[in-house]
């Protein structure tokens, strides 16, 4: 851990604590050692720095490429873990930079919408399942609930209202061999959505809501059938 990530966490926790009602569950269920892949749902752009903050270990996100066109705060970014999110037909080497960290046995952070959706769970894109495929390691659900009225970066100085982070079980994803490559990537992708939706309140599951009614969990995910 860096001077400057560090640095922020430590703010950051006295900011929640001092402002906010902060809570968090399921700090047990975070592997100690090992690769991760953490997804959650994506309410404001207070929730990486919740997110971090509510961690016991170190996570290095994906975050969107306008926030490194300056170059103080690319720096600050860079030096705080996150990492620029690909645009124009190059998203390729997003995925491969998360699959060096992982491979190196490191934590990456993504919220699988790709965007905010503070009314709710949006429908997700398709990288999150294909790193989870390509990478094989587990995979830690997270849901967030009260970011959705800290839209504004600043709010990260003084967050309020009761925010609550809670982490569930890590699991793994089976695919099939004789089924095509974006079936794969939808099943993984569903699974990891209805892993997340299983964590938050009802009001909260957005497009998930129906399909995953009952807050189904796939720790040990059904085999595709023939």
């Amino acid at each position: 851990m860096n001077l400057v990530y560090g640095t922020s966490i430590f703010m950051l926790r006295r900011s929640l604590k001092l402002f906010s009602n902060w809570t968090v569950e399921g700090t047990e269920n975070v592997p100690k050692v090992g690769s991760v892949l953490v997804v959650g749902n994506h309410l404001s752009n207070m929730d990486p720095g919740l997110l971090s903050a509510s961690f016991p270990r170190q996570i290095q996100f994906m975050a969107k490429n306008g926030l490194f066109t300056n170059p103080i705060a690319r720096r600050f970014f860079l030096a705080y873990g996150a990492f620029p999110i690909a645009e124009n037909g190059k998203e390729f080497s997003s995925i491969q930079r998360s699959l060096d960290i992982l491979g190196k046995g490191g934590v990456v952070g993504m919220f699988p919408e790709g965007g905010r959706n503070p009314s709710g769970l949006g429908k997700a894109m398709l990288g999150a399942g294909m790193i989870a495929i390509r990478s094989g390691v587990p995979i830690l659900p997270v849901g967030i609930t009260g970011t959705e009225n800290l839209s504004h970066w600043i709010r990260v100085c003084y967050p309020t209202g009761s925010l609550n982070v809670k982490i569930g079980k890590p699991f793994n994803v089976t695919t099939s061999k004789t089924k095509k490559l974006r079936d794969n990537l939808e099943y993984v992708t569903d699974t990891i959505m209805g892993n997340i939706a299983a964590l938050l309140p009802q009001e909260y599951r957005g497009v998930y809501s129906e399909n995953w009614e009952g807050a189904r969990s796939y720790t040990s995910p059904p085999q595709w059938g023939t």
